[in-house]
This record gives C-alpha cells, structure tokens and sequence, in this order.
C-alpha cells in the first residue's frame, strides 16, 4: 500500500545496521513509500502477476535454497529476471551469501541491495513496524501532548487558556513532555494513534511573560520524551456560568481523529483551580476504565440506581448538591 509520505532508505540502512552490497545512486535519494514488505517466493517461481515493485523485497534462507537447487544457467535466469522487475530494495537476511550473479544482476538493472544478519522473520516484523510509525498517515494539532503516568494526554484548548503552563506544572511533578504548541499525530494502525513533536521545536515550551524555555536543558533528560501513544484528549475551556458540565462521568465523551475516536473530557478553567492536580486523576481515571472500572457507575448501583432500576427513576441531578 503505497503513502503519500516517504522515508530515505539512508534512515533504513542506519535504523537496521544494513550492510550495503550494491547501492546504483546515494541512500539518501532513494525513498521508500510503500509499507508491505515481501518474500518474493513465487516470483523467483516465475509467477508476476500481482507483483509490487515498490514493496521492499526479503530473501531468506528458504529462497536461497530454492534457487540453489537449479544449474548456475537457470539459477542465473530467475535471478535476472527478479532483478528485470526493478524492486524498490532486495535485502538478504541471515547474511546470506551473495553470489556474483546476484551482485551483477543487482548492478545491471540499478536496485539496490543490502543485507542483515537478523533473521527473516524477526527481521521483517521489525522494518513493517517501522514502515507503519514512518509513512502512517498524519495530521498536526495545535495543543500540548504530555505523558502522564504512562498516559499519553493530548491538551487542548485556545490560545491563553493554560496548556503549557500546566504541561510545565506536569514536568515539575514528574511527568514527561512530548509536545507543545504543534502535535504532529500518526496513525500507526487501525486503533493506535502516536503523538510526537516536529524536530524542529522539540523540547521547546513557550510560557507567556517568560518566552521560549527548552524543558530537556531545565529539568534533565527524564523530563521529556520523543513519542506517546496518545490515549485521551482533555479540552480546556474558559468556565462558564451558564454551562452545564457533566459532574459524573457517566457520559462516554470522545474525540475523532484520523477516524480514531479516542477518549476525551472537558475541564472548565478557572482561578482557584488546579490544573495539573486535575489533568493527573484524569489519567488515573482513564486508566481505570481500560481496566473495567468505573467510578460512577459503582456509586449508582450503590444508591439503588445502577442497571437494575427502571429507567424513569433514574436521577442524578442532585446527587451532589
């Protein structure tokens, strides 16, 4: 499947240790955009009908037995004719040796050709899990990402509300900064969402009146982080008189994003509060509820009004009072 995004094979090469066999052009021009990764078992059977040339192409030990098994004429063939097809990259795992007619065919039809010593298996489940963090769909937030007792909170809200100041409040107890100001988010599956912040302002924290502070040089390396799965989103918002917010928590909030519907609250600012104290229930909170506790519902089925009770005498309104 391929991506609108891209990543060097040079970042491959460093990531995986590669070994480079044949390179036609610098790594660094050669971009990959597709995230499946193939073991061309059938082509060097002959077989090209649904052949992607842009996936990168695994060759472990059960094809280099296979072509062993053929005369150096017809072993020279498949391998030409693999290498006719132009694949994106051809890597040999288990550092496979590899032969001049392989080398030469590498050469002629300019693929590049490298080689690791992991195993086939291991060795792939690692570069997919890569491929899918490195050309993941993505969209950029404008808030704070924080991680709080391994909670990873994207913070929301306008401008002035208090978002950095309470990431900064967040550090100070012990939590961890990812992001501030831009969120870049990815889609790394169908379920998982990670967060991280543009290289170019990492670790940067604007605090009105003060100006940018780097948070890694202040409060040590232990303070910040470069990703966070992103599990609720909490959205600051000034108090208002005439708003009603929800006093329970029964109503399961969420917020879409990249077609991911990701736990959310809504926290009213005002003077007298405290902030971060807040943010870190919340995470306390939703981690609860991943474990199949819910606070609320408890107190309901103990005042006599959880599932059991008829749906007309159902009222928490004045429960806290």
């Amino acid at each position: 499947m391929s991506s609108p995004y891209s990543v060097s094979l040079a970042k491959i090469i460093k990531s995986f240790h590669l070994e480079t066999i044949v390179l036609p052009v610098p790594a660094d021009n050669i971009f990959i955009t597709n995230v499946e990764v193939n073991r061309p078992g059938l082509q060097l059977c002959g077989f090209y009908q649904y052949f992607d040339a842009g996936r990168i192409q695994v060759i472990g030990k059960s094809e280099e037995g296979y072509l062993n098994e053929f005369s150096e004429d017809e072993y020279t063939e498949r391998v030409r004719a693999f290498f006719e097809q132009r694949p994106s990259v051809v890597i040999m795992s288990r550092d496979l040796p590899v032969t001049d007619i392989m080398k030469k065919a590498a050469e002629d039809f300019n693929v590049p050709l490298l080689r690791t010593a992991d195993t086939t298996s291991g060795f792939m489940a690692s570069l997919i899990s890569f491929l899918n963090v490195e050309l993941a769909p993505r969209v950029t937030r404008h808030g704070v990402l924080v991680e709080v007792y391994g909670e990873g909170l994207l913070i929301l809200g306008e401008s002035g509300v208090g978002k950095s100041e309470t990431a900064i409040e967040l550090v100070k107890r012990g939590h961890r900064l990812i992001a501030d100001d831009a969120v870049e988010i990815r889609k790394v599956s169908s379920r998982s969402l990670v967060g991280s912040a543009p290289e170019n302002i990492r670790h940067f924290i604007e605090l009105r009146g003060i100006g940018i502070i780097n948070a890694r040089r202040i409060f040590g390396v232990g303070a910040v982080n470069l990703t966070s799965k992103l599990d609720l989103v909490i959205n600051l918002e000034q108090w208002q008189q005439d708003k009603v917010y929800d006093r329970m928590g029964l109503e399961e909030q969420t917020t879409e994003i990249l077609d991911i519907e990701v736990p959310s609250v809504t926290i009213p600012v005002k003077p007298g509060r405290n902030l971060a104290v807040i943010v870190e229930v919340a995470a306390m909170n939703n981690r609860q509820k991943k474990m199949g506790y819910n606070a609320a519902h408890e107190l309901l089925k103990r005042l006599g009004m959880g599932d059991d009770v008829p749906e007309g005498e159902k009222d928490d309104s004045d429960i806290f009072l």
